[in-house]
């Protein structure tokens, strides 16, 4: 195919050469240039001999980073897109795609390498014929020439091995404390400092860079894969009528560019609290040392739970001053027990061993200083208090995965352990409704329909519900094909019926996932799941118009991998989402071109990689990650690691944690099989 394209060009050439040129003649050229200069770079990895050859003459064969090798992947990209577009005759598509690419080319020139430059160099040539073709549509593009090649003095794009940039403390250039920690506080903490909607805060650096848990937004030295860039300059993000200026903008992408360093005195310190005293080496204060873990695990004997008894009194009585707080009283933050147990301005609230003798229980008791909680609400019964402090004084035991977890989950897993299916189901129907009208949708035409495992919303025709629903029960039962035998009854599987949300349009998919979520979805996306015990939902868009085929598709993965991230405790989503969409076989039905796409992403995402614990952190933008995810999951079905798997699985619905149930599985960590898998794609 790629010979015929290439003869089709130089007979094009020709044309042209000769003044014979028709516009069919021209789109044909354009189109043709577009689509096999690009295929080549992605499949022989050069461009033309003459490209190659320069190239190799002006780097020197220096190989590019995994920054660099995104940057050239994503131009790529749009530009065979634009060239797909034009040969339909979709101008605007075309033109669009390549509006991206030359902003791309843009952003990259302000980090470029003269590698990256070379590397880019073929695709902007053909950036160049198509921007000439696609004006002769009628269709209007910023100007774009080929930059010069930058100087060899510096390569800002290099990744220096061992370090990680975000980490260090800067002494020059954009400070985060006195340049974006004001952006973000002013512009996004109405949701995602005093909220934490999409499961995304900002409350600290630490958090930011963590990202929420569809992976992480900010990649040092990397504008194009930083998501965070990515949503405010498409204008998804903030909501709410807020709008970062380009000024603002440009601050955020510099700060990137330069390594999204941290100046300043501690990582997982309140944004709200950082003072920028006019340069970043004024507010450079050594951290202090982080106060040791003062739990123990429970014997069994005590009392008092942490997660059934005090954590729920805490949320109830401490949110808004003490957890999720736009500024904490006292220096005191409690999102998590690990953050309790450093105390605040006044030193540690908890002495283990003596509850009446805790600052924390005083507080509450009046006996020191202001009585809390204080902003006029009632004080803690007598009873409540005497529960906190007996759980003190029997050692504050709590099961170490819980002490870095937020108060709320704490909270919420306490109460699904302890609750019946049928009221999980109820819980379940609540918070459908209330997501369907945040999503702005109709309620008086809002439609239910319950199955055995599911129950399934939205406001289509009652036709639609039941495609819906008969796709969602034949794809569960295609997924428990690979999966352990579960007790109890049909409402049990999910430990409540999951819910299944059913919107018309692609744009009320959209719409649902920006107002419930926090988030923009891919594009290409038709539907995705969510998770997090209590929540248990698939959104899918499926209408009149949508046959029984795609409305079947449009399930099978996402049922498959909410039925796999429902069989523990702190399953990942890499594994559910991996192993739902290999045993669905979703991979196995996209076009050509898909596949042959997603195989390009998956060889990106393998090279930028330095190990498996850079996977399994969420170093890796989504897609990609998605896309990697799938490809581990199919190594674990493989017939000399299915047994393993098998037992994997066995042990998650045993109760298990993840990495507990993984390592006595298959014997071995999943950070090391990551490693080995990683090696052997290589």
């Amino acid at each position: 195919m790629l010979v015929t394209m290439i003869q089709l060009v130089s007979k094009e050439i020709q044309i042209v050469s000769n003044g014979n040129v028709g516009r069919s003649a021209l789109r044909v050229f354009a189109a043709a240039t577009l689509i096999a200069g690009t295929l080549l770079a992605t499949f022989s990895g050069r461009g033309s001999t003459a490209d190659a050859q320069e190239t190799n003459s002006r780097a020197g064969a220096k190989p590019l980073d995994a920054r660099s090798r995104t940057i050239v992947q994503s131009v790529e990209l749009q530009v065979k897109r634009a060239g797909a577009a034009y040969s339909k005759g979709d101008y605007d598509t075309s033109g669009e795609a390549l509006r991206k690419a030359i902003g791309q080319i843009d952003v990259a020139g302000n980090a470029a390498s003269p590698a990256l430059h070379d590397a880019l160099l073929p695709t902007m040539r053909r950036i160049i014929n198509a921007r000439a073709m696609l004006e002769l549509e009628g269709v209007t593009l910023p100007p774009f020439r080929i930059p010069a090649p930058p100087t060899a003095t510096a390569d800002p794009m290099a990744e220096t091995p061992g370090s990680d940039a975000s980490s260090e403390l800067a002494t020059d250039g954009v400070s985060f404390v006195s340049d974006v920690a004001p952006i973000l506080v002013g512009k996004c903490g109405g949701c995602h400092i005093r909220g934490n909607k999409g499961g995304f805060t900002l409350q600290t650096f630490a958090k930011l860079m963590e990202g929420p848990s569809e992976g992480v937004v900010v990649f040092p030295g990397d504008v194009i894969a930083s998501r965070l860039i990515e949503t405010i300059e498409t204008g998804d993000m903030p909501r709410g009528g807020g709008k970062v200026s380009q000024e603002q903008l440009d601050t955020l992408k510099q700060w990137v560019i330069q390594g999204a360093k941290f100046d300043g005195p501690d990582p997982t310190a309140m944004l709200t609290s950082l003072k920028g005293e006019g340069s970043a080496a004024a507010s450079l204060v050594p951290p202090e040392p982080a106060q040791p873990t003062m739990v123990g695990k429970p014997t069994g004997n005590e009392s008092v739970s942490f997660s059934k008894d005090v954590a729920p009194l805490l949320v109830e009585n401490c949110t808004g001053c003490h957890l999720d707080a736009m500024q904490t009283r006292g220096g005191l933050r409690m999102d998590t027990l690990a953050q309790m147990l450093r105390g605040g301005d006044s030193g540690s609230v908890m002495q283990p061993g003596d509850g009446e003798a805790s600052l924390l229980v005083q507080k509450l008791r009046g006996s020191a200083g202001d009585r809390m909680p204080a902003g006029g609400r009632p004080p803690l019964s007598d009873s409540d208090i005497q529960l906190i402090s007996t759980w003190i004084s029997e050692g504050a035991k709590v099961d170490e995965a819980l002490v870095q977890t937020p108060m709320k989950v704490v909270t919420a897993q306490a109460w699904l352990s302890a609750a019946a299916s049928p009221e999980v189901s109820a819980r379940r129907a609540e918070i459908a409704e209330s997501d369907f009208r945040l999503a702005g949708a109709d309620m008086s035409r809002l439609q239910k329909q319950v199955t055995d495992h599911f129950a399934v919303w939205g406001d289509v025709s009652p036709a639609t519900l039941e495609a819906v629903a008969e796709s969602a029960e034949a794809a569960l039962v295609q997924a428990q094909k690979f999966l352990p035998p579960a007790d109890g009854t049909s409402e049990d599987f999910f430990h409540g019926k999951a819910s299944i949300y059913v919107l018309a349009k692609r744009y009320d998919y959209s719409e649902f996932a920006k107002m419930v979520e926090g988030r923009s979805v891919p594009a290409q996306w038709q539907s995705h799941w969510k998770y997090d015990g209590i929540r248990a939902y698939v959104a899918v868009v499926a209408s009149e118009r949508a046959t029984e085929e795609e409305i079947a598709q449009r399930m099978l993965a996402t049922i498959a991998s909410l039925a796999v991230v429902s069989r523990g405790e702190a399953v990942p989503r890499w594994f559910a989402q991996g192993l739902g969409t290999a045993i669905s076989g979703g991979e196995t039905k996209r076009d050509r071109n898909e596949n042959l796409r997603r195989q390009a992403e998956l060889v990106t995402a393998v090279g930028s990689l330095k190990s498996g614990k850079d996977f399994l952190n969420g170093k890796l933008p989504p897609e990609r990650a998605d896309r990697m995810a799938v490809a581990i999951a199919e190594s674990l079905l493989s017939r000399q690691n299915r047994r393993g798997l098998d037992a994997v699985l066995r042990n998650l619905q045993s109760g298990q944690p993840f990495s507990q149930a993984f390592q006595t599985g298959m014997n071995t960590t999943p950070i090391a099989y990551v490693d080995a898998w990683l090696q052997w794609v290589q």
